[in-house]
């Protein structure tokens, strides 16, 4: 069996992608695939695939027609022969030793998943995300960075977990990440930063419009999975804190960023509305109002009058 199988969905990358598979293919690690998934690519993405596919026969080309990142990664995963799965997206790249460090840390601590620290890389800087390391299952909903691509997943908690990514909406690993978090037994960590996350301006992560407002849906179907598999009482309390944290914190942010003011004035009324309707008591939550800090602080000055003020956006919540 392979060691590790990486997924990569590929879409108009071709400035990209040969920083990303050249750190793929010198990968210290031995029995390791690479499953590149063109989604419907316009430019000269494919024939860059199909170069490095001639080259390196641990590279597997696949392509499908337009269908989104999660639709890209979902078809990737019925290929992956490996023991443990990762994915990263095509237009970031890796340390040379990064699924090595993994896989044996894996296997030295029987690891459900692995996670490591990684570089935002700006055009004229890069800096460290170094994450806070978190221990049983519920702390994973406070403290875990939710992105699928610093992680190596054990297949088998897949399978068992029965998930797969979002089609069609944004936040996708949240759904991703957070099914899967009652099935993880033990997770370990890597402290070197080994990925490196490159930011475009013109990327969907920095493209705020109307589909920010997917973050309502997905956690709508976190909701609904946690119920349909008779685990919402069990988690309902760190359900209630993340849905808060995410919509007054991470999701608010991208929302006050939407030039056009009447999509703006919409999604901040819709999410001050859904929050308080799913959790009309989420101020009493008992991970809010404990070791508070700066964001926890924040969340608890949030009323109907200072998420106005907050918003920047003076009057235009009614």
């Amino acid at each position: 069996m392979v060691k590790v199988s990486v997924i990569v969905p590929v879409y108009n990358v071709e400035k990209y992608i040969r920083k990303c598979l050249d750190s793929l293919v010198n990968q210290t690690l031995e029995d390791i695939e690479i499953i590149v998934v063109n989604d419907g690519s316009k430019d000269s993405s494919i024939d860059i695939l199909k170069e490095y596919a001639e080259k390196h026969n641990n590279i597997k080309v696949y392509e499908k027609e337009n269908g989104g990142l999660s639709d890209a990664r979902n078809y990737g995963l019925q290929f992956a022969t490996g023991k443990y799965i990762a994915f990263l997206d095509s237009d970031d790249y890796v340390d040379v030793n990064l699924y090595k460090r993994m896989y044996e840390k894996a296997k030295a601590e029987d690891s459900d998943m692995v996670e490591c620290n990684f570089y935002w890389v700006y055009d004229n800087k890069t800096k460290k995300d170094i994450g806070q390391k978190y221990k049983g299952k519920k702390q994973m909903f406070e403290k875990a960075r939710v992105v699928a691509w610093n992680k190596l997943y054990k297949k088998e908690i897949l399978e068992k977990a029965k998930t797969q990514f979002p089609k069609g909406l944004r936040y996708e690993d949240v759904e991703f990440f957070y099914k899967l978090v009652p099935y993880m037994e033990r997770v370990s960590f890597i402290k070197e930063p080994l990925i490196y996350y490159v930011q475009r301006k013109q990327s969907i992560v920095n493209t705020q419009n109307e589909k920010t407002k997917d973050i309502f849906t997905v956690l709508d179907n976190v909701i609904q999975y946690y119920k349909e598999n008779n685990l919402y009482e069990e988690y309902k309390e760190v359900i209630e804190y993340t849905y808060a944290r995410l919509l007054l914190c991470s999701s608010f942010k991208r929302m006050c960023k939407i030039k056009d003011k009447n999509i703006r004035k919409k999604l901040l009324n819709e999410t001050w509305i859904n929050l308080n309707k799913n959790f009309p008591n989420w101020k009493e939550n008992k991970i809010l109002n404990t070791n508070l800090d700066n964001k926890k602080r924040y969340m608890l000055s949030v009323n109907r009058f200072t998420y106005k003020i907050y918003s920047g956006l003076y009057g235009i919540l009614k």
